[in-house]
C-alpha cells in the first residue's frame, strides 16, 4: 500500500475518521500522537479517506485509534462491518486505543468485544459526580494524582482486573475510567474522559478551563501520552 511504502521505519497510527466520529475529534487524537516520542507515522482511515479501514491497512499498521463521536449504537452500525478485521489487527498484535466513543466501542454490547468485560455510562454509576449527558468537567485520579478533564457522557469499565490489565485512572466514586488490558497478543487501551481534549472544547462548550493547565495545549496531554505509553508498551 503506497502510503505506507516511504517511512516503513516508522510505526504506522491510523486514525478513525468518518460517520461514527465527530469533527474534530479525530484531528485531537492525530494531534496528540503526533506529539508523542513514539515517532509515529499518522494517517486518517475511513470511508471518505485515502487510507480504507481494511484488513490490509491495518496489517501495516502499529496502532489503531478510535476517537470520540455521537451515539454508541449509530457509531456501530457504521463500524460493525469491520469489527473482525479490527479484533484480528489487536488479537495478532496491534493495539487499539479508544477515546470516549472508542472506549465503549471497545466493550461487547454493542462493539468489538475487545475488553475482559464491557461498558456503560459513568453518569449512571452509584455516587457518580456527573449526571448530565452535556459537555463538562469530571474529575479523576490517575495514577494517584486528582485532574479535571473534558468529559462528554463518557464510559465506565466494568472489566476484569485479575487479567493483566493495568487500571491507570478511577472517577472519585472508583469506577475505572481509563485502563490498558491484553487481547489475545495485543493490547487496549481506553480512556471514558477526554485527556485529548484542546482548550477550544471548554471554550466552545462554555467551560472554564482547569486551573493550572497549559492553556496552548490538550489540558490532560501529558495524561494522554501516558495511556499512549501504556498500551504501546511490551
Amino acid at each position: 500500500m503506497r502510503f505506507m511504502q516511504s517511512r516503513l521505519s516508522r510505526p504506522v497510527a491510523l486514525v478513525y475518521r468518518g460517520p461514527a466520529s465527530l469533527p474534530g475529534c479525530p484531528e485531537a487524537v492525530a494531534e496528540l500522537l503526533a506529539a508523542s516520542d513514539r515517532g509515529f507515522d499518522i494517517h486518517f482511515t475511513g470511508p471518505r479517506e485515502r487510507v480504507p479501514l481494511s484488513s490490509d491497512s491495518l496489517a501495516r499498521a502499529a496502532l489503531y485509534a478510535q476517537p470520540g463521536g455521537d451515539t454508541l449504537e449509530q457509531a456501530y452500525r457504521h463500524l460493525r462491518d469491520q469489527r473482525e478485521a479490527i479484533r484480528g489487527f489487536v488479537g495478532g498484535g496491534g493495539r487499539y486505543l479508544g477515546f470516549c466513543l472508542g472506549g465503549y466501542l471497545a466493550g461487547a454490547t454493542p462493539g468489538f468485544a475487545l475488553l475482559p468485560g464491557d461498558t456503560d455510562q459513568y453518569i449512571d454509576t452509584r455516587r457518580a459526580t456527573v449526571r448530565t449527558e452535556d459537555n463538562t468537567v469530571v474529575e479523576v485520579r490517575w495514577r494517584g494524582r486528582s485532574r479535571q478533564l473534558f468529559f462528554q457522557d463518557g464510559p465506565h469499565f466494568d472489566i476484569d482486573t485479575d487479567t493483566g490489565t493495568t487500571v491507570l485512572a478511577t472517577y472519585p466514586n472508583k469506577a475505572i475510567a481509563a485502563a490498558v488490558t491484553p487481547f489475545g497478543a495485543g493490547r487496549v487501551g481506553v480512556v471514558g474522559p477526554h485527556p485529548e481534549a484542546t482548550p477550544d472544547w471548554f471554550t466552545d462548550a462554555g467551560l472554564r478551563y482547569p486551573q493550572g493547565a497549559d492553556p496552548h495545549t490538550a489540558c490532560g496531554r501529558d495524561l494522554a501520552l501516558d495511556l499512549v505509553d501504556a498500551v504501546m508498551a511490551g
